[in-house]
């Protein structure tokens, strides 16, 4: 008796839910393009082409007729960058860290932390006055942060390091002569 009643039961509900199913809607669905290929958002298209004659007016202006390069905002990809540049700094290929940190400043502009490790980068391949600027940087993003006393030191030190650096190639020009 029950296994009927079940039966009958959800016959009875299967049928209402076809039957709702074949009424008529009270929202149309929205209008689509016409058939003649027209889209109904002509109206409303605006050029992105540069006005005639701008050359002219703007000779020079700055930009290159060649495609430039855009990096929009994406901190993963920049922290891959970060990722793949301590793999190089801790293999001492400075050279490439300072290309993966650069990376990732494009990616993720402003990021202490990728600024700093370029710092640090550059100061190790050599580049200090690129170090004094990105240590100084990173100081205006972040002046207290965690980094903000080695930053202080380094800035401190680079000063010795860069004379250091001067003398140790005068001596190799005074051999080459």
């Amino acid at each position: 008796m029950r296994i009927l009643f079940s039966c009958l039961l959800a016959s009875v509900l299967m049928g209402s839910a076809v039957a709702q199913s074949q009424q008529p809607r009270d929202n149309p669905p929205p209008p689509r393009s016409s058939d003649d290929g027209v889209s109904s958002s002509n109206s409303t298209r605006i050029s992105l082409a540069p006005p005639s004659g701008d050359a002219k007016e703007h000779p020079n202006s700055g930009v290159a007729d060649e495609v430039l390069e855009m990096y929009t905002y994406n901190p993963h990809r920049a922290a891959k960058d970060v990722e793949v540049g301590d793999y190089y700094f801790n293999d001492k290929n400075y050279k490439a860290a300072v290309s993966r940190y650069r990376s990732a400043l494009r990616w993720k502009p402003k990021d202490a932390f990728a600024t700093f490790k370029l710092a640090l980068a550059l100061e190790k391949y050599g580049e200090f006055d690129d170090a004094r600027t990105n240590y100084e940087e990173y100081l205006k993003i972040l002046p207290e942060g965690d980094k903000a006393k080695d930053c202080k030191k380094a800035l401190e030190r680079l000063p010795k390091e860069q004379a250091e650096q001067a003398k140790r190639e005068d001596k190799e020009a005074q051999k080459r002569k």
